[in-house]
């Protein structure tokens, strides 16, 4: 097991690195000049090369790049212009809102995590539940429900969901306040409030999805040999559906929620665009709008550890359900 993870996190590190080094050269891609965004519009060459020398643009590629990485570990130093000392984990200062970009993330990173993980929860509980229920039940009417239901969250889109339930319980109803973050340490009944419609739109398209997946595999399963074998010696249904079943029809669900999780921290943009809710996703957006370079740098890195670790955490899961995969 410790050579099987070893093996995953050497994977990931050289992920990681390959995504940093893309993503640093993507600032140097991009057609806008950061000094611009800092000089105005009067400055003069002299000053403009003066600016540029303050930032270490001159300095070689190599060099950047290895104190944009040292400042990931360590904090490093931006200079005057810059906003000064910049502490670890440092992803450089924004010209756009003149402010650390890391100072940012932090006040996002939140919104988001609080957006995504409560509506994983669900979507996974409501949709392999759907699932598991609808292939035992293959037939009757909790079957063709549960059918209908996936249908029905698969040909919807987000931003339709989301706008008929704020429309609904928001604006009509008044059951529910307009939604908005508040951290669930402050007050964690206006933070479930101010972010349920988020969970619920997320959660019923999701699970569709999940429902589908789990009634195919589900059903595949216990047309297995071992299925039968484990009816065969008598043993209850919990445990053969439960213990053999489940666990075996399971591991493409896990493939699939790992993405999706990942995937969703990194940004979830029509989410947040829907309900008004600055987090990760939309300050990306805004970020590439106004040309934040260090801001689009840092959100994509983010996102792209959160799908490395997604994907980890998959790896991790599959050597817990099947030992087999162990001994790759």
């Amino acid at each position: 097991m410790a050579r099987f993870l070893l093996k995953r996190l050497f994977s990931a590190t050289l992920t990681l690195f390959a995504v940093s080094v893309l993503t640093f050269l993507m600032f140097f891609a991009l057609p806008r000049d950061p000094v611009s965004s800092i000089c105005s519009k009067n400055c003069n060459p002299e000053r403009l090369e003066r600016v540029r020398d303050d930032l270490g643009l001159n300095d070689p590629l190599i060099s950047q790049y290895a104190g944009y990485m040292k400042g990931i570990v360590t904090g490093r130093d931006l200079g005057s212009a810059q906003g000064g000392r910049c502490d670890a984990p440092c992803l450089g200062w924004s010209y756009v809102t003149n402010e650390a970009v890391s100072d940012t993330i932090a006040r996002v990173l939140p919104v988001t995590l609080s957006i995504v993980i409560p509506a994983a929860i669900l979507w996974l509980l409501l949709g392999v539940g759907l699932g598991m229920i609808s292939a035992l039940r293959r037939g009757t009417w909790l079957d063709r429900a549960a059918i209908g239901f996936s249908l029905t969250g698969a040909s919807l889109q987000l931003y339709f969901v989301g706008a008929v339930l704020l429309m609904v319980f928001v604006y009509n109803l008044r059951l529910l306040p307009v939604p908005s973050y508040t951290s669930v340490f402050e007050n964690p009944a206006k933070w479930a409030s101010g972010l349920a419609l988020a969970w619920v739109s997320l959660a019923f398209l999701f699970s569709a999805i999940y429902a589908r997946l789990s009634r195919a595999q589900m059903l595949e399963t216990l047309s297995e040999d071992f299925v039968r074998t484990a009816r065969a010696k008598g043993l209850a249904k919990p445990t053969v559906y439960g213990r053999h079943a489940l666990r075996a029809a399971i591991t493409p669900v896990v493939t699939i929620a790992g993405l999706d999780v990942g995937g969703a921290l990194g940004g979830t943009v029509i989410t947040e665009t829907t309900f008004g809710i600055q987090g990760l996703g939309r300050t990306a957006v805004d970020a590439v709008r106004s040309g934040d370079l260090p801001t689009i740098m840092a959100t994509v890195l983010i996102a792209a550890v959160f799908v490395v670790l997604a994907n980890v955490l998959v790896d991790l899961l599959y050597a817990v359900i099947d030992p087999r995969v162990r001994l790759r």
